[in-house]
């Protein structure tokens, strides 16, 4: 969250938005809270979450990527909306394939809709 903020001061809130991307959601969740009373988690709507929980070492190292479960990762994103249901951005990075980013599509349509 000092990024968004860092950034924000120095290009005088430049940025339409920020993104969190290619990450597992217990990577980060931790980090951004999302009160909303914190200006700089508001800044952040759209999540692009790996399904791999591979850190980025071990996903630059792999010869084979995990795809982890899509119906835990469709619980993880409902849990990342309720924090932060401002979010307005959904999709999958490394080793989500169409059953995750269609099981997020379902979370997505239940929670935000």
């Amino acid at each position: 969250v000092s990024a968004i903020k860092d950034v924000d001061d120095a290009t005088q809130c430049g940025a339409a938005y920020f993104m969190v991307n290619c990450a597992h959601p217990d990577h980060f969740m931790h980090v951004l809270g999302g009160s909303e009373d914190e200006p700089c988690a508001k800044r952040i709507r759209g999540i692009r979450c790996n399904a791999s929980r591979r850190s980025h070492a071990e996903l630059d190292e792999c010869e084979t990527l995990d795809d982890g479960d899509p119906e835990e990762l469709g619980r993880l994103y409902a849990e990342i909306i309720a924090k932060m249901p401002w979010l307005n951005i959904f999709g999958g990075c490394c080793g989500s394939d169409l059953r995750h980013v269609t099981e997020i599509a379902r979370v997505v349509s239940k929670e935000v809709l």
